[in-house]
């Protein structure tokens, strides 16, 4: 079976993680930056890598773009180029495209020309960070909507031998409250565990909930 494939255009350092990250999970990676040193850089990380103005079609069908699964543009700095570089894709049929934004407006920008994913991962980090800052319990957050999100949860010694349900959380089956998605003890993790499995200092418990129901973890923490 033939590895996907996938082009990246724009080889900055989120364009070159995001290159050898695929390239190293086993992806057929294009790697394309208008800069030479770019792109020698990129050699060796990803299968193939162009020097190209992506803001040509004419360039675009050379590299038979048109043929690829997934393409990501990871420019975020010049608006203008990241939107052409967009409706470029969607004209050549490109089925999944991932934009990268620098704010709001470029994101509502790139939705509104048919990007199919628009990603902000500075307004993300900055999500994460400030979930983890609030409450020192929660490890990670993942903002599903504006306003539920997935975290990762380290009980702290005062939970030690409780149960989940006494701890407060609620079944991944119940739409209210702070779901138990899985339960991690050491290397044996449990998906959807019982709420009556004990759990003690140290143990991971990926929740789900409201982000006001998150918050409240701090009172109990």
């Amino acid at each position: 079976m033939a590895n996907k494939q996938v082009a990246v255009i724009g080889l900055g350092r989120f364009g070159i993680s995001t290159t050898r990250t695929l390239y190293n999970l086993g992806y057929d990676v294009l790697a394309i930056d208008i800069n030479e040193e770019r792109v020698q850089a990129a050699l060796g990380q990803c299968t193939y890598a162009v020097t190209a103005d992506c803001t040509s079609e004419i360039a675009l069908k050379d590299l038979g773009i048109q043929d690829y699964e997934v393409v990501i543009i990871t420019i975020q700095n010049d608006v203008a180029p990241s939107v052409m570089i967009s409706v470029l894709m969607k004209t050549l049929g490109v089925s999944n495209v991932i934009a990268r934004a620098r704010d709001s407006l470029h994101a509502n920008t790139l939705r509104r020309v048919g990007v199919d994913r628009v990603i902000q991962p500075e307004e993300e980090m900055g999500t994460r960070l400030a979930h983890s800052l609030y409450n020192a319990s929660v490890e990670e957050y993942i903002g599903i909507t504006n306003n539920y999100g997935v975290s990762r949860f380290r009980v702290p010694a005062r939970f030690s031998g409780k149960t989940l349900e006494e701890v407060g959380f609620t079944s991944a089956s119940d739409s209210y409250g702070i779901a138990a998605l899985a339960l991690c003890k050491g290397r044996k993790i449990t998906l959807n565990p019982s709420l009556s499995e004990k759990v003690k200092e140290g143990h991971l418990v990926v929740v789900a909930a409201h982000d006001s129901d998150l918050e409240s973890l701090e009172k109990v923490t």
